[in-house]
Order: C-alpha cells, then sequence, then structure tokens
C-alpha cells in the first residue's frame, strides 16, 4: 500500500518551530499505529512524513514498514519544491534499494519524480517496483512525470498524490496570491495511479475525492530490460561519460537564443534517391515559410550499409544546393559509425558519434562526449538514433546550456511519444525536435513556467511544465515554433531548479 506525500500534517507552516512541532518522531503513536495496520493486514506500507531530525531539523521522508509492522527502510526527499526549501532539509545519503519478500523497491517523493536523477539513481541497480509519494497540485505529474519514470526505467511505478486543499482553507488566497495561481488549484491534483514497465498505466484514481485503486502484477516484468530491437537499456549506459552529472553545475550565464523561431520535422518515405528528393521538396517549403531548422529521420537516404558512406556525402551535396537560411539536422554513417551532422549551405557544422550501443546500429563505433553548435538563433545539440531513449544524453546536453535538440532516429515504443520526448523538453527546459519514419513530433518548452512569478504568455491552467506538442500528420514537413529564449530559465518555484537543482552530491549509482 502506497499513500501520498505528508500524511501526519498539511504542509504549510508559520514558522520552523511550528514545522518541527507538527512532524513525527519514528516512536510517535502516528507511526505505530501505521505499523499496526501493517501488522494487521499483512502487508507493506509506505508512506511519507515530516520527520524530526537532530538540532531542530526536519526532513520528508518516506518510510516503509513490513507485514510485521516494523519500520524497514527510510529515504529522505533529495529535491525540494517551493516552500519546502524554507523548512525541510535535502538528503545527504544515497536511496537504497529495499529487500522485500515481493520483490526489491525503491522509494522518493513528488519533486523527486520530476527530474530523472532520482528514479534513475533507484532504477540503476535493478529494483522491481518504484514507491512514489506526492502531494502535487500539478496536473502534469499524472499526466507525464509519473508514467514516464515507469517505462524509461522499465519498472512498476506505484504513485499516491493527494486530493484536496493542501494549505489550511483560511490561508487559500493568500497563497494562491504569492504563488500567482488562481485559489482553485490550490487542491491535490489526485490521480494516483500503478504504472507498469512499459509506461501502461494499469489503474488511476479520480482527480477529485478520496479513492483506493489496485492491480495485480508480476514484478518480473520489470527484469526485462529489452527493447524491440535487442537493446538493453541498462548494460548499453555509459556511466563513465555521465560524469557532469556528479558535479555541481557551472551551466547558466549563456546569452539566451532567439525568443522564438520556426522549426520543421521531416518524415520521408522511400530510400536513396526518393528520400532525397522528398527531402529536398521539404527544404524548399520550409526556406519558404522562414524556417530556420529542418530535423529529418535518422539514415533516411541509405539504401545499403555497404555504400552508405557514399549515398552519405551526396546526400548532403544535394540537400546544400537547394538551402539558403535553415540548417538541416539528420545522421549518416561516416568511417564505420553513425554520426548525427548539422549542416547549412556552407558545409557541416556539427557532427555527433552515437554514444550508446544500438541493436540495430551494432556496427557503430562511438563517441565520448555530446556536441553543441552555436547557430546564430540558439545553442543545438544532436542526440542519435537510440540515444534519444536515456534521459542521460539530453542531461548532458542541458548542462551545455543546449536550447534546442534535433532528434534524427528510429521511433520503436510507445512510450517514447506518449511520454518520453514530452519529459525530456520539459525536465531540461529545452526545445525537442523529433524526426522518425513515423510519429515525428516538435516539442516546444513554453515561455511561462515559473511560479510565484506573473505568467503572462499564458493562464495558469494545472499544468506546470507540459511542452507545446506538435505530432507530423504523415509524410511531408510539419512547422511549428519553439522558443530557444526559454530555455534559460530553469526555475520551476521558489529555490527549485530542475537542472542545477538536481541531486549530484548522490548521483554515484549514475556514474560508477
Amino acid at each position: 500500500m502506497v499513500l501520498p506525500e505528508f500524511v501526519n500534517h498539511i504542509a504549510w507552516y508559520r514558522d520552523a518551530a511550528h514545522c518541527y512541532g507538527v512532524a513525527v518522531s519514528l516512536d510517535d503513536d502516528f507511526i505505530h499505529a501505521i505499523g499496526r495496520k501493517a501488522k494487521e493486514h499483512g502487508c507493506y506500507i509506505k508512506i511519507n512524513v515530516t520527520l524530526k531530525r537532530d538540532d531542530g531539523k526536519v526532513s520528508g521522508t518516506n518510510v516503509l514498514f513490513d507485514p510485521a509492522g516494523d519500520v524497514v527502510g527510510l529515504t529522505d526527499k533529495q529535491i525540494l519544491m517551493g516552500n519546502e526549501n524554507n523548512f525541510l532539509e535535502k538528503s545527504t545519503t544515497i536511496a537504497p534499494i529495499l529487500e522485500t519478500e515481493v520483490g526489491q523497491v525503491g522509494m522518493y517523493a513528488c519533486m523527486d519524480g520530476v527530474i530523472p536523477e532520482v528514479a534513475r539513481a533507484l532504477a540503476v541497480r535493478r529494483p522491481q517496483m518504484l514507491l512514489n509519494s506526492l502531494n502535487s497540485f500539478a496536473h502534469d505529474e499524472a499526466s507525464l512525470h509519473i508514467p514516464v519514470r515507469a517505462a524509461e526505467n522499465k519498472v512498476f511505478v506505484v504513485a499516491a498524490n493527494k486530493v484536496g486543499s493542501l494549505v489550511p482553507e483560511e490561508m487559500r488566497e493568500a497563497v494562491a496570491a504569492r504563488l500567482k495561481i488562481d485559489p482553485s488549484f490550490l487542491e491535490g491534483a489526485g490521480e494516483s495511479q500503478i504504472v507498469a514497465p512499459d509506461g501502461t498505466v494499469l489503474a488511476k484514481a479520480p482527480m477529485k475525492g478520496e479513492a483506493v485503486v489496485f492491480a495485480d502484477i508480476d514484478l518480473s516484468e520489470a527484469d526485462n530490460k529489452l527493447r524491440p530491437d535487442g537493446t538493453d537499456i541498462m548494460s548499453t549506459r555509459r556511466p563513465e561519460l555521465y560524469a557532469p552529472l556528479g558535479v555541481e553545475s557551472a551551466s547558466g550565464g549563456k546569452t539566451p537564443g532567439a525568443e522564438s523561431l520556426l522549426a520543421g520535422v521531416g518524415q520521408v518515405s522511400g530510400q536513396g534517391k526518393e528520400a532525397i528528393d522528398s527531402a529536398l521538396k521539404m527544404i524548399a517549403e520550409g526556406e519558404k515559410a522562414g524556417v530556420k531548422l529542418i530535423v529529418l529521420p535518422e539514415l533516411f537516404h541509405i539504401t545499403n550499409l555497404e555504400s552508405a558512406e557514399k549515398e552519405s556525402v551526396e546526400m548532403i551535396r544535394a540537400l546544400q544546393s537547394e538551402l539558403k537560411d535553415a540548417y538541416v539536422a539528420t545522421s549518416i554513417v561516416e568511417d564505420g559509425t553513425h554520426v548525427g551532422v548539422l549542416f547549412n549551405k556552407s558545409g557541416v557544422v556539427l557532427k555527433q558519434p552515437q554514444l550508446h550501443k544500438s541493436g540495430r546500429h551494432a556496427w557503430s563505433k562511438l563517441g565520448d562526449e555530446v556536441n553543441v553548435f552555436d547557430a546564430e538563433w540558439g545553442r543545438v545539440a544532436l542526440v542519435i538514433g537510440n540515444d534519444a531513449i536515456y534521459p542521460e544524453t539530453f542531461r548532458l546536453a542541458a548542462l551545455k546550456d543546449v536550447e534546442v535538440v534535433a532528434v534524427p532516429t528510429m521511433i520503436l515504443e510507445k512510450w517514447e511519444v506518449e511520454h518520453g520526448f514530452k519529459e525530456r523538453a520539459a525536465e531540461n527546459r529545452m526545445n525537442v525536435i523529433v524526426a522518425s519514419k513515423s510519429d515525428s513530433g516538435i516539442y516546444a518548452i513554453t515561455e511561462d513556467f515559473t511560479l510565484w512569478t506573473e505568467w503572462k504568455n499564458r493562464p495558469f491552467d494545472g499544468n506546470i511544465n507540459y511542452p507545446v506538442i506538435t505530432m507530423a500528420q504523415g509524410d511531408g514537413l510539419t512547422i511549428a515554433e519553439i522558443h530557444p529564449a526559454a530555455a534559460v530559465n530553469k526555475m520551476v518555484s521558489h529555490r527549485t531548479d530542475v537542472l542545477n537543482g538536481r541531486p549530484w552530491k548522490l548521483a554515484e549509482p549514475l556514474i560508477s
């Protein structure tokens, strides 16, 4: 059984003394009462509370009870959201994987699941189930941040959120005014859910009203980490590349790119000359419309791997002949390597070798870092092929202040479109342009995103950080506006930065 975050007290405090006073200790009646229920029902129960610590400090702590009613696991929250930063202490220790009679589990809470590191640092140690307790009014928790952690890690996720007012009723108007949102949004967004390793939601509660949902699951399904092309998503990780995730970020300070520009994504049918002719038509259309960046699928022009290098040279030369002001991103074969390329009429300005072993590109040599290029409208990175399924790849780009990521790939799993690329845009605050044989799309971050500030371009609708998505409708060029300059702002709330606030001190499981 999984319950929401901060179940011991409403998460709003007059001052530090009040916060400490309403927090619980492990020997309190409240904790003993939950333990008795676990014993009565012969089950594991996971809750999250504010917990008294030494020297008058308080943590937001996940607590796991076993069927005997004993506390068998504690993990502190690693990322604090907004006002929590004024009262709670972040975790200073790596969250453990807990052995239970039903399998291995990991625990986290709310904001920990809005960025990739916390769940990923658990998942790389091969738990079968992750337990998430939330205290959130954000609608994008249930629609995006919860299910993506299951799918990208191929684990079960069981997540419980609150309903009802998240602040004392008499304070609702005042708190809403400080957050710059309508008071009606200061209620738990509900939609507690159980998610399978492929991202399928097996059970979901309504947005309003108390509810219990449950599902029968087979935890052994979480032991299978294979993609349809045979890629093992965990054994192909390259921790040596991820070292920057364990260092305090030096990002920020980059001059913002353009406020907006038009980007295009092309779905190309056929191969060889037919595919190149289709791409030429898209470039002509894009140039006429003022598009500055066109992304085409990976290796869209290749007919035969043996002649791929020659075909790649010919493709770039042909497309350059039609270019005027736009850049084109795709991938080629060069020196036995699958390489992403960004080029304009003058030549190739950025190359990105494939970074991870891939079942469908097993022949490729591998690169050693994420490369970037400063176009006149913003900083660009290329994420190619299967590199697009690793949250670490996009995180490395974000740490280099990338504003636009071009993704020439081949989409193989439903979750990539339903959750993956949306989340890569949201959690990193970057524009993501994905070209595949199908399901291509443009994921543009919104300019308004930070709570506690006035939103100028859109009203708050319950979604804090959900990109604007334009999906391709069949073959041809799809055009949408993106916002490079918006990528500079990573502050989601008071003292809460989605990039520089990541728990870099606890990154050892990711980089070792």
